[in-house]
């Protein structure tokens, strides 16, 4: 994650019991010379979808939450953006509405997402395996100022904006928010039985259904990435899909920022990838589609798993691959 973290995500648990209606209380209140704005400059933001307390969200809420200070850079060329943003924790504020899991249901948290919306309705899709500090621990921000020449100072207009920290370019940084949606993926695949796969599907939104044996995913140029002592042989995850078509709307912006791809196992065990962080140029996540782990068979994982680097934990690595679906979000 690229960032500097002023105040970590324990120091958040008093201002997230205040969102959430508890007796607690802390920060200070937005400054009134204008250094901040004026907290009523600022529409409230939605939070809803598969969450616990729906409801709105305040500028002034937000500034009650310890601030978490992060410095980020994107754009490509020669001449990257540099900017260091002041807000609240994206993970955090969610979790502290209460995303709803299914308890029956291995790892559900990795089957969800969050779709944040601007007033424009712009949107882009952030994975919570992701965003989630034991996964890909990204560190999004709700963010309401940042530092310019040493001071810091309302964004343009009071707005608020999601940052997309490790982003290559600047497409999830979704402004002027208005709404955070949390949502469980569509996908009804189920169990197939368990026991070593031998090929996987993709399908949903893309052009050419295609499924992959070994000799077919062998086909495809491969990459190799070592992770820890051992060396994974495969392919990039993001190529994969490219290979068989991404279904986009050529009218909305970015369109591929709000689809997401479910992967799953043999078990009926799932993950979610947002495209936004698999896309190259956007996430630019190396994930793969591993055959092979320090040239032998993946073996009793199945011919094929995916194989996620920067994740701390390996939730999201899905042995005895069956299928991966790409939807839009809704």
């Amino acid at each position: 994650m690229t960032g500097v973290v002023a105040a970590g995500r324990v120091a958040l648990c008093a201002g997230l019991a205040a969102l959430c209606g508890l007796p607690a209380a802390c920060g200070s209140p937005p400054k009134a010379d204008g250094s901040e704005g004026a907290a009523a400059a600022s529409a409230p933001i939605a939070v809803g979808g598969a969450i616990d307390r729906p409801g709105s969200l305040s500028l002034a809420e937000l500034r009650a939450v310890p601030a978490v200070t992060q410095t980020v850079r994107y754009g490509m060329g020669a001449a990257p953006k540099r900017r260091t943003f002041t807000g609240a924790d994206l993970w955090s504020l969610l979790e502290s509405r209460g995303i709803q899991t299914d308890a029956a249901v291995e790892a559900d948290v990795l089957r969800k997402y969050v779709v944040a919306t601007g007033s424009d309705g712009y949107r882009a899709a952030f994975s919570l395996g992701e965003l989630k500090p034991d996964f890909g621990n990204r560190g999004s921000l709700v963010a309401y100022a940042e530092l310019v020449d040493g001071a810091r100072v309302a964004l343009k207009g009071d707005e608020v904006r999601v940052t997309a920290p490790g982003d290559v370019r600047s497409g999830r940084y979704v402004s002027s928010l208005v709404r955070l949606d949390v949502r469980a993926s569509v996908s009804t695949k189920r169990a197939a039985g368990g026991g070593a796969s031998t090929r996987f599907e993709v399908s949903g939104a893309v052009l050419r259904p295609t499924t992959f044996d070994l000799a077919a995913l062998q086909a495809l140029p491969a990459i190799e990435r070592r992770i820890g002592t051992s060396i994974y042989r495969g392919v990039t995850l993001w190529n994969l899909l490219g290979a068989a078509g991404f279904v986009l709307d050529p009218k909305v912006k970015g369109d591929v920022l709000g689809r997401y791809v479910v992967s799953t196992g043999s078990d009926g065990y799932q993950a979610l990838f947002a495209l936004g962080e698999l896309d190259p140029g956007f996430g630019a996540q190396p994930n793969l589609v591993a055959y092979e782990v320090d040239g032998a068979a993946v073996g009793a994982r199945g011919f094929a798993r995916l194989v996620v680097p920067n994740d701390a934990r390996r939730g999201r690595w899905v042995a005895n691959l069956v299928s991966l679906e790409v939807f839009a979000a809704p």
